[in-house]
């Protein structure tokens, strides 16, 4: 497997984490970050939220379109973006379903 592989499925996962705090913080809710306490638990407030997902998605961004060749029409590209995607959805439904009174 080529290492800039990783880099578009890492940056799938901090594109898919970016989502839920960006949606929080411009909604004026407090949600779990890692600068909360306790971290990932507590409640941060909707500004350290949408600037926590803004830090996701320049991550993400540097992952998938700088570090990573990203091509839209390659299958294997946007596939692994997917995955890591995917895998950070389901992994922060399960965590913060716990918290949030979720199955």
């Amino acid at each position: 497997m080529h290492w800039v592989f990783l880099t578009f499925f890492f940056g799938g996962a901090f594109l898919a984490n970016a989502l839920p705090h960006i949606g929080n913080g411009v909604s004026g809710r407090p949600f779990p970050t890692p600068f909360a306490s306790p971290p990932g638990k507590g409640l941060s407030s909707a500004t350290i939220n949408v600037l926590w997902g803004f830090f996701n998605l320049g991550m993400a961004y540097l992952l998938i379109v700088r570090i990573g060749d990203f091509d839209l029409r390659n299958l294997a590209h946007v596939a692994l973006v997917a995955a890591g995607m995917l895998l950070m959805a389901l992994l922060s439904a399960r965590i913060f379903g716990r918290l949030h009174g979720g199955q």
